[in-house]
């Protein structure tokens, strides 16, 4: 937040205020989404740009590496991703209709060690 305080590209930035409704797989049912940030920022060309973020581990953007036994860790790992792929189908679909971009940053773009 404080970056976002404080870089002079970004016009505007709210954090978690938008509400974004999604069917789980796990149960079927509709569930709210609160994407981490939306964000307007004039880019380096001059346009402004708008962005929904979301911040996650790398580890909960990519299927879980399946072992040779199923323990509790794994299913609920493969329940995280699913859950996580449907939040950001269902942010996509909105970020089409509203004109925004949908990125998911993890440690490697913010460079955490």
């Amino acid at each position: 937040m404080v970056y976002c305080d404080t870089n002079q590209n970004i016009i505007e930035w709210q954090n978690e205020e938008k509400c974004i409704p999604y069917r789980s797989p796990i149960d079927g049912k509709i569930h709210r989404y609160f994407p981490d940030f939306l964000i307007k920022v004039k880019e380096s060309n001059g346009t402004i740009k708008k962005y929904m973020i979301e911040i996650k581990p790398s580890k909960q953007t990519i299927p879980p590496n399946k072992p040779q036994r199923q323990t509790k860790k794994y299913i609920s790992e493969v329940y995280e991703y699913a859950k996580n792929q449907s939040k950001w189908e269902a942010a996509k679909e909105w970020c089409a209709d509203r004109g925004y971009e949908f990125k998911i940053i993890t440690e490697h773009e913010l460079q955490i060690k």
